[in-house]
């Protein structure tokens, strides 16, 4: 036989946990349990992933996001 007619086959990987490296459980897939589960949550939220860039933010951005820091409704009525 030559190595032409070989037929190829499949080869499954187990997943892994990307948060910690375990074997993931279908029950939190991709992760292993609901704790690397809320911790990439965390990350997300906290914007700890990026894309790195080279673009400078522009004006309206930066001035939406510091107006937005702390305004908001007083509570009064008047």
């Amino acid at each position: 036989m030559t190595e032409r007619n070989v037929p190829l086959r499949a080869v499954r990987i187990e997943p892994k946990c990307p948060t910690c490296g375990k074997p993931a459980d279908p029950k939190y897939k991709p992760f292993c349990r609901k704790r690397c589960a809320d911790i990439d949550l965390g990350r997300w939220l906290k914007e700890g992933y990026r894309v790195p860039t080279d673009e400078v933010p522009d004006e309206d951005e930066t001035e939406t996001r510091s107006s937005g820091e702390g305004g908001g409704a007083s509570g009064q009525r008047g």
